[in-house]
This record gives C-alpha cells, sequence and structure tokens, in this order.
C-alpha cells in the first residue's frame, strides 16, 4: 500500500489510541499525510468538507433527530407504551414484548438507536425491575432492541449511507421494512425462551405486575383508552414513511414534517412541551447534528485521501487475489464489520469503511442497496457489544448497574440477530422484494 497509506493510518490509530475524538483524528490524520507528502493542495481540505456537508439529503438528519427529541419529550414514547401493553397484557415475557415493540415504533419516529433506548428504555427498564425482571436483562432487551434504529426506516445510518454510496434514500428505506421486522420477531423469539427459563412474566411476576401502578396513570389503561391515547403518536411513522414512498415528499421533506407534526401534537394536543423545554430540546439536537456532520466532513476529506492513494482499488485487488467467491468475500466483510462494530461509532464506521467496502462488492453484483442493508444491521449489532456497546451503556446506567452484568444475558439476543444478519445477507430478496415491488 505504500509508505503514505501506512502513515495514515498509523497515524489514525496513534491519535484513537490516545482518545482523541474521531471525527479529530481523521481530519489531523489526513492533513499530517497532505503536509508531509506535499504533493495534495491543502484547499482540497476546505473544498471537500464544505461539499461533504452540502448536500440536500444531509439536511434531513438533524429534522429527524429534533423530530425524535421532540416526541421523546413531549410524551409520545411514553403513550406507545401504555397502548402496546393494553394488547400484550401478561404473556411471558410481556414487558420485553411491550419493549420491542415500542423500541420499533419510536425507530420508525426516531431514526436513532441510541435515542429510541434512551426514550423506551427509560420508562420500562424501571417497570421491569419492578415487576421482577433480572437488571441486566432488563438492560440487554432494552439495548437490543433500540438496535432497531440504524435497520428500520426512517434510518440516520440508512441516509449516511445513501449519501456516501451515491444511491437512493427512499430505496433503503423501503428495503428496511422487512429485515426490520425480522429482527423485531428474533428479538420477540429469544425474548420468550430467556423469560420461560428464568421465570420473568411468570404468574408471580404477573401478579406484581398488576399490583404495581402503571406507566401513566395509577390504574389499568383499557385497550381503546391506550389507543386513543397513543394515536398521534400512531400516526406519526405512517405520515413520515406514508409521504415519501407516496410520492407525496422526499426523505428531507419528511423530516420537515416530521417536526412540524411533533411540535403540534406536543403542544396543542399532548400539553407536555412549553417554551422553556425549547432551549434545552433543540440544544440537544443541535449538539447530535453537529457531532454528526463534523463525522461527515472529517470522513470525507479521509475518503479523498484514501481516493488518491488508491487504497480502496488495492483491497479490492487483493481480496480478489484470494477469492472471487461473493459468498467468502461478504462472509469476510461481516466478520470485519462486526469486529469494527465493537470498537467504533456506527455513524464514523459508515462514513469511513462504505468508500472502501463498496468498490469490493460492485463488481461482484451486489445491489448497493442490499450491501447497505448489510452495513447497518452489522454496525447495529455493534450498538450491542461490549467494549464500545453505546446502547449498553445506556441500558445499564438507565439499571443503575455495572455495563459487564449485561453480558450474560445479551449473548444469546446476539446470537439470535447472527442468524438474521447471515439470512439477510445470503438471501437479498428480502432486502430488495419491497424496492423492486415499488419500484416497478
Amino acid at each position: 500500500m505504500g509508505t503514505v497509506t501506512l502513515m495514515l493510518f498509523g497515524i489514525l490509530i496513534i491519535l484513537v489510541l490516545l482518545q482523541v475524538p474521531i471525527a479529530i483524528a481523521l481530519a489531523a490524520a489526513s492533513l499530517l499525510v497532505v503536509l508531509i507528502e506535499g504533493t495534495v493542495p491543502l484547499t482540497l481540505f476546505i473544498q471537500t468538507s464544505f461539499s461533504s456537508m452540502d448536500s440536500f439529503p444531509l439536511i434531513a438528519i438533524p429534522f429527524f433527530i429534533l423530530a425524535g427529541d421532540i416526541m421523546s419529550r413531549g410524551g409520545m414514547a411514553r403513550r406507545l407504551v401504555d397502548f402496546i401493553q393494553s394488547f400484550v397484557g401478561s404473556l411471558t415475557g410481556s414487558l420485553g414484548i411491550i419493549t420491542i415493540i415500542a423500541s420499533f415504533i419510536f425507530a420508525a419516529i426516531s431514526g436513532s438507536g441510541a435515542a429510541t433506548v434512551a426514550s423506551i428504555g427509560a420508562i420500562l427498564i424501571p417497570y421491569m425491575l419492578k415487576s421482577g425482571y433480572a437488571p441486566g436483562y432488563a438492560a440487554s432487551i432494552s439495548a437490543s432492541a433500540g438496535a432497531l434504529g440504524p435497520i428500520v426506516p426512517p434510518s440516520i445510518v440508512f441516509i449516511l449511507y445513501a449519501v456516501m454510496a451515491n444511491t437512493s434514500i427512499s430505496d433503503l428505506f423501503i428495503a428496511g421494512i422487512i429485515p426490520g421486522v425480522l429482527v423485531a420477531v428474533a428479538l420477540v423469539i429469544v425474548n420468550y425462551f430467556i423469560c420461560k427459563k428464568e421465570g420473568f412474566g411468570s404468574l408471580e411476576t404477573t401478579a406484581t405486575l398488576e399490583a404495581a401502578t402503571t406507566i401513566v396513570e395509577k390504574e389499568k389503561v383499557g385497550f381503546w383508552k391506550a389507543l386513543n391515547e397513543a394515536k398521534w403518536a400512531l400516526l406519526a411513522p405512517v405520515l413520515i414513511l406514508g409521504g415519501i414512498y407516496g410520492g407525496i415528499v422526499t426523505p428531507t421533506e419528511a423530516a420537515v414534517v416530521a417536526v412540524v407534526y411533533s411540535l403540534i401534537i406536543c403542544i396543542f394536543f399532548y400539553r407536555e412541551i412549553n417554551l422553556n423545554d425549547f432551549v434545552g430540546i433543540f440544544l440537544k439536537s443541535a449538539h447530535t447534528s453537529g457531532s454528526i456532520l463534523i463525522f461527515v466532513s472529517a470522513a470525507s476529506f479521509f475518503g479523498q485521501v484514501l481516493s488518491i492513494e488508491r487504497i480502496p482499488q488495492f483491497l479490492a485487488d487483493t481480496i480478489a487475489g484470494w477469492t472471487t467467491n461473493p459468498f467468502i468475500i461478504l462472509l469476510l466483510i461481516n466478520i470485519f464489520l462486526l469486529i469494527v462494530g465493537m470498537f467504533m461509532e456506527t455513524v464514523a464506521a459508515v462514513l469511513i469503511f462504505v468508500p472502501l467496502l463498496l468498490p469490493i462488492v460492485i463488481p461482484l453484483g451486489i445491489d448497493p442497496v442490499h450491501f447497505g442493508m448489510i452495513i447497518c444491521l452489522n454496525l447495529s449489532l455493534g450498538l450491542i457489544t461490549p467494549p464500545l456497546g453505546i446502547n449498553l451503556f445506556i441500558g445499564s446506567n438507565i439499571a443503575n448497574i455495572p455495563f459487564e452484568k449485561t453480558f450474560k444475558y445479551v449473548a444469546p439476543i446476539f446470537g439470535a440477530l447472527l442468524i438474521v444478519l447471515l439470512i439477510i445477507t445470503y438471501v437479498p430478496s428480502i432486502t430488495l422484494f419491497l424496492p423492486n415491488l415499488i419500484g416497478g
């Protein structure tokens, strides 16, 4: 790969080990290599950084983040939980099922895994603890259900992948529906067996549950009352995704619609947000959005340097020298991405590795939309795998337990999701069925 390439990755690794933020490490490593080599003008950094952020699809990210924060603060998440509880009842592991379904629906509003855990987990983890669930399991199932965020549309990770891969955001959104359902079903199944084995949701636990206060009210919420309370929250994903798939709005415009809708509902109908809350909500959203856009800027320049050094082509040629079997190549990429997800934040991993891996799989005839689903699902598993495992950290903090207390329960959940990953990897029709059907 050459001295320059080794220097680029060497500086990056050193900076990361020194705990320099990844976005700054990417930019610094790229700039140092450019300065040392002297063949690339420094103006390329400015041009690449600004042009990467000057993208209409990227505008959707801060708006979806803002919509998710408003809906979380405004009571939508809590009403979704009550509605799902009203028809799930006291089945074995019922609170786990409620967590999974509520997370699925909320992910279709917020597009973020961490936001889903923070919103749904903050409501249900204390409730599970009160009802006899082990703290480690309560944190694990909430964190795992939050991993639906990157693969259920409208996923922020999908938007970033689409921008980096120059593919359709709408196609990725549509493609994420069936894999998202498969992941949710897998979680429900493994939740049932764990709860059956551990005795969570047994008759004794159910009695405790019924004796406890409900999440919103002091009495059991009936189905129709819960439906009436949650109707505006349930309408949100229908409005957002229906507008996109119906060709009424683009994904970026749908993000704006989501913000306006959430403001109207949370201020005038639920009345849980007032003017004093706006500053905190907007500051939190701006902080998250700014962090992502800095990643985009730094990673784009890093990718430009990689392209100049022909590193993607080198990797493609190297792997082709080992094997041209798509089955083996996809298996190697899956293993690689699972390891990456253990150590690197999802946004950074997408921005860094999509330009590297896409040139390897495109010559093999792998559809970019299908490959995007493989990448996003791999990295969503990284949200529940140590040492990074941001979802596990959030769940552990809510449950007030050490991070390592979740490992016993997250292992079988990870195994179930790994099976789903392999199915989606090697059965592309699962991902491409809906895009091909709707696209004609």
